[in-house]
């Protein structure tokens, strides 16, 4: 059967992935922090948005393309960054790297994945974003940024809203440590799980490789901390200053919740903003993501790019219609990965376009631009 019929939507990919992955993977993958109650805010947020159904429109295709930060892009959305994505399913960011530059969006590659720069770049296709957690040793920070842009990545990403270990109560009952070791509870549920298992086994337990060269660090440390907390700080005005200066690429702020620093960070030279709350895995009393795009998008003509919460094609029209340039996706795509392997990527990157052009139908909207006029405001529903 085809995989559109067994899997048509991320619910599907989710409980396929959630039964194929072991439980302490799937915890840290999946949890929050705190109650979820953020998570749940960015999804209630999220079905709050709507859009007034169309009549008499006529044929004629959706026009998904876009642009961001000059460069062309047949839809509007990409692969966020996440951390030790090796985890949640063999060569996790190679398979996804590999996606990105088939079909031409962006990747985003965690300073804490399980690859390196030099191994992830040349597979991304010139797709390739760097997220740089900020280290505190200028040497290092030099030596990182250079490892990138050597590797090919044209887009760093600052992410500004980890300033400290969050405490994501699921991920510590689910029993993951760092770095990750294979306790006899924790063997059992991977005995559960022997695609994934298998996988593993062959290229061995992941680890935060690209962090390897800088520290020598050893034993456990808690399991909503890794051994990245020993190398970073967290960045100030005089750090982005810096960040600026040394980054000839295009420069990326993530964490963006807040419109009052926004025209200080336009005149640091910064090139785009990214509203985020990280998807509820930071702080439990954050507004939802999408409750602070407006004001955000009002504050800037800088392009904006939105994550927390997307599950479909429609939550992508949604934040494009609220005044998002672009969308990130991280969790989605490795449910897809956990679910479906190696045809994850694709499965679910033509799942998103077919929602996006029946939504898109159904408002009558023939192209993006359209999509904030068939909104309905308040007081009209």
């Amino acid at each position: 059967m085809e995989l559109s019929s067994r899997y048509p939507g991320l619910c599907d990919l989710k409980a396929r992935a959630k039964a194929r992955i072991p439980h302490f993977v799937w915890e840290y993958l999946d949890s929050g922090t705190g109650v979820e109650a953020t998570q749940a805010r960015n999804r209630r947020m999220l079905d709050a948005v709507l859009f007034q159904p169309a009549i008499l429109e006529g044929e004629g295709a959706a026009d998904l393309s876009c642009s961001l930060m000059g460069r062309d892009y047949p839809v509007p959305f990409g692969i966020a960054p996440l951390g030790m994505s090796g985890l949640i399913w063999p060569k996790a960011e190679k398979l996804l790297a590999a996606h990105a530059g088939t079909v031409g969006i962006p990747y985003g590659l965690s300073t804490v994945a399980t690859e390196v720069p030099e191994e992830v770049g040349p597979v991304a296709g010139g797709q390739g974003w760097f997220q740089l957690y900020p280290p505190r040793d200028p040497g290092i920070r030099a030596d990182m940024l250079a490892r990138a842009r050597s590797a090919g990545f044209e887009v760093l990403v600052l992410t500004c809203d980890v300033p400290i270990a969050s405490r994501r109560e699921r991920q510590t009952r689910g029993g993951l440590v760092q770095p990750p070791r294979l306790t006899p509870r924790l063997l059992a549920q991977v005995a559960r799980c022997p695609v994934w298992a298998a996988g593993m086994l062959r290229g061995g337990l992941p680890h935060m490789k690209f962090l390897d060269k800088y520290s020598q660090a050893t034993g456990p440390l808690p399991s909503t901390a890794h051994i990245g907390y020993l190398l970073r700080t967290a960045p100030d005005w005089a750090y982005l200053e810096t960040l600026r200066k040394e980054w000839a690429g295009k420069l990326v702020i993530k964490g963006v919740m807040d419109p009052a620093p926004v025209a200080r960070l336009e005149a640091m030279g910064v090139d785009a903003l990214w509203v985020s709350n990280h998807a509820g895995r930071q702080f439990d009393g954050a507004p939802a993501s999408i409750e602070a795009l407006p004001a955000i998008r009002a504050a800037t003509t800088l392009p904006v790019i939105f994550d927390s919460g997307i599950e479909g094609g429609l939550d992508i029209l949604r934040a494009l219609a609220l005044g998002a340039d672009f969308v990130m996706m991280g969790r989605a795509w490795h449910y897809a990965l956990g679910a479906l392997g190696a045809a994850g990527p694709a499965h679910l990157h033509a799942m998103l376009v077919a929602d996006m052009a029946s939504c898109m139908g159904q408002v009558g909207a023939r192209d993006l631009g359209g999509l904030a006029a068939r909104l309905v405001r308040p007081g009209q529903a």
